[in-house]
């Protein structure tokens, strides 16, 4: 039997491969964990998986922010090719999150917290309009903890009603 420092590591590798691959569900993963192992304390399960949630999104960020290098055939196009209404319009959303960053924290959290939008896409939008890397931790993480937090207290509160 594994120790609670055993499933915590697995849940934090399993966290960390979900962010980077969308075919891995942490939140199926939890849940089967907090039904087989549920002395497991539902905050540390929270904060393990969205530190490595975090940890895999960031790299995401990173990489839309041009800090990582990419291989050739996933980077983006240079400024000067890019043209017309689409340049446009992502110049101005860009200087939106620049000039509202409460609207953009707000948009962060609700992703995080939600997934609508996508976490995955708003990682990249984010690093992509160079939202402040510290933003990006606080409310990724904050909405993170709480979804996964909530997704861990919800199997007992079931068992509890049924």
């Amino acid at each position: 039997m594994l120790t609670i420092i055993g499933l915590l590591s697995t849940t934090f590798g399993v966290s960390v491969a979900s962010a980077l691959m969308p075919l891995i569900s942490v939140e199926l993963f939890a849940v089967g964990l907090v039904l087989k192992a549920p002395h497991i304390p539902w905050w540390a399960l929270a904060i393990v998986i969205a530190t490595g949630q975090i940890g895999g999104k960031l790299l995401h960020y990173y990489a839309a922010r041009g800090s990582i290098r990419l291989p050739r055939f996933m980077q983006r196009k240079k400024a000067a090719e890019r043209k017309g209404r689409v340049r446009e319009w992502l110049d101005a959303f860009r200087a939106n999150c620049r000039k509202r960053p409460a609207w953009t924290g707000v948009v962060m959290l609700v992703s995080a917290l939600a997934s609508l939008p996508p976490f995955a896409a708003v990682a990249i939008i984010a690093g992509w309009a160079k939202v402040p890397v510290t933003t990006f931790l606080v409310t990724g993480f904050v909405g993170r903890f709480v979804r996964f937090g909530a997704l861990a207290i919800a199997p007992g509160i079931v068992s509890t009603w049924v």
